[in-house]
């Protein structure tokens, strides 16, 4: 992310008109919109983990129905494919 983004004040130009030319600029150079999307960035999942979270996933499974199939619980329709 090397993207320089300089301006110069002219004249008899204000700071105020200044800065709104810089955050033009910025915003023209797409650098606003590319640091508020890395911003709230998560980082993925290491190997283990998913490993762990998979095998929780398939024992919760199992389980329901189990209890499925001992009528001790209801089970629900089978939703249409597309």
């Amino acid at each position: 992310m090397a993207v320089n983004v300089s301006v110069v004040k002219h004249g008899t130009e204000n700071s105020m008109s200044l800065i709104r030319r810089f955050t033009k600029r910025m915003q023209g150079a797409g650098i606003v919109r590319k640091v508020k999307g890395m911003r709230y960035k998560l980082r993925s999942q290491s190997k283990n983990r998913r490993k762990t979270s998979a095998l929780v996933r398939v024992e919760k499974h199992a389980k329901k129905t189990e209890m499925e199939k001992l009528g001790l619980l209801e089970a629900r329709p089978e939703r249409p494919r597309r």
